[in-house]
């Protein structure tokens, strides 16, 4: 307050000193130039110049408020750049999450162009083209983003791939990832992409390639690991079967890519599963016949008994009666009873088939078991059971079938 005091007692002071000067002498200006010539006393003199100086630092307070980055007024300032590009960011990540693809292409364009780490909105704007079926701006917009961010090379490159795979290229796409695979080796994503594009491709083989280094690498949960190695042999063997040598599809292709397996695959239910399916289905009934017995010797798997009862062996009698010691400890597996009845039906042990396959039936209602009692009850003279098996057997191939409304028969 004090401090307040002090400075208007000097502008009362510094007043009162100018008003005894202007007061004492007005004084005389002259200013003469050619034909101008300004006179006037110096404390109007000094008034002028005084105004003059407040003009010009308005003009310029002026201009530098239009200029300045903090501008309120100039819609071109840093300020509002900044927010028009915070905008264009938030509407184009809504647009592209909500699959309006032009205008998620077009606001997310806008602000990788004026961000300094771009990114994430070229890879977006990327995504929003592609789906738009525009393939060569979305591979403009990935290039311009390897322009701005060229140590992101690896992250670009595995959008790109996944770009390429969803618009059904998935050739380019093999041919980024495997780039990117001989440059990053130990790259888990890289390596996931890789794996799940040779599946797509029905590519087996590389993926069993692959396999040692998903597990080295761990890119996989183990669990999910062994299901895929199991999977990738097992279609492994059905591919090895369809291969053609010297003009005929040939029994050696699938020994020897049974023969690749290790000891310890060799005795998984699933591949021999797999390995039997294909003997069976290329003729080779007998050799089928002993893989399956001396699996499930070995260990009882309910698959590979149903399997047991479509195969033939060189001995009827001796396959019956192998499976029928199996029945001692597993009384109670209906795939087992099922195969019971058929090897029942390839000894004509009629009677003895139709006990197994009631049998089966009762413990589980499966259309191959209605389908092959069905068969028996039809040679046998019950035409109306065998009948209603055979129907019951197609509704549960097919429960659609029985949900489905059927025509009312009208009179004629």
């Amino acid at each position: 307050m004090k401090r307040l005091y002090v400075i208007v007692f000097l502008v009362i002071a510094a007043t009162a000193a100018l008003g005894l000067a202007i007061a004492e002498h007005s004084g005389y200006v002259l200013v003469a130039y050619k034909s101008f010539r300004y006179e006037s006393s110096l404390w109007a003199t000094l008034a002028v110049i005084a105004v003059l100086w407040l003009i010009v630092w308005g003009i310029k307070a002026l201009i530098e408020l239009i200029m300045t980055s903090s501008g309120v007024v100039n819609p071109w300032s840093r300020r509002n750049r900044s927010r028009r590009v915070q905008v264009a960011i938030e509407h184009g990540q809504l647009d592209l999450a909500e699959g309006r693809w032009a205008s998620a292409q077009r606001h997310l364009s806008r602000a990788a162009e004026a961000e300094r780490q771009p990114l994430l909105y070229y890879l977006g704007a990327a995504r929003a083209a592609n789906e738009q079926g525009h393939y060569e701006e979305c591979d403009r917009l990935l290039e311009r983003a390897l322009e701005r961010q060229p140590q992101a090379e690896l992250a670009i490159a595995l959008s790109h791939a996944q770009l390429q795979t969803d618009r059904g290229d998935t050739d380019g796409a093999l041919v980024t990832l495997q780039a990117m695979h001989e440059r990053h080796p130990h790259n888990a994503q890289t390596l996931r992409q890789l794996q799940r594009l040779y599946q797509q491709r029905g590519e087996w083989s590389a993926v069993i390639r692959l396999l040692p280094e998903l597990r080295k690498d761990k890119v996989l949960p183990p669990a999910e690991l062994a299901e895929l190695e199991r999977r990738a042999w097992g279609e492994n063997l059905s591919l090895a079967a369809q291969r053609e040598e010297d003009g005929s599809v040939g029994l050696q292709s699938l020994t020897r890519a049974w023969q690749q397996l290790t000891s310890a695959q060799r005795q998984e239910p699933s591949l021999v599963l797999a390995y039997a399916e294909q003997l069976r289905q290329l003729g080779a009934q007998v050799e089928a016949e002993e893989v399956l017995r001396t699996a499930l010797k070995r260990k009882y798997d309910s698959h590979l008994a149903r399997l047991y009862g479509l195969v033939r062996g060189s001995d009827p009698a001796r396959q019956l009666q192998t499976a029928e010691g199996w029945l001692k400890d597993h009384p109670s597996d209906p795939s087992l009873l099922l195969t019971l009845g058929r090897l029942c039906l390839q000894t004509s042990l009629w009677g003895k088939a139709r006990d197994y396959l009631e049998s089966s039936l009762r413990l589980q209602r499966n259309p191959e078991t209605c389908a092959e009692l069905a068969r028996l009850l039809a040679q046998l003279g019950d035409t109306e059971r065998s009948n209603q098996l055979f129907q019951e057997g197609l509704g549960l191939l097919d429960e659609r079938l029985l949900a489905a409304p059927l025509p009312v028969p009208t009179a004629i």
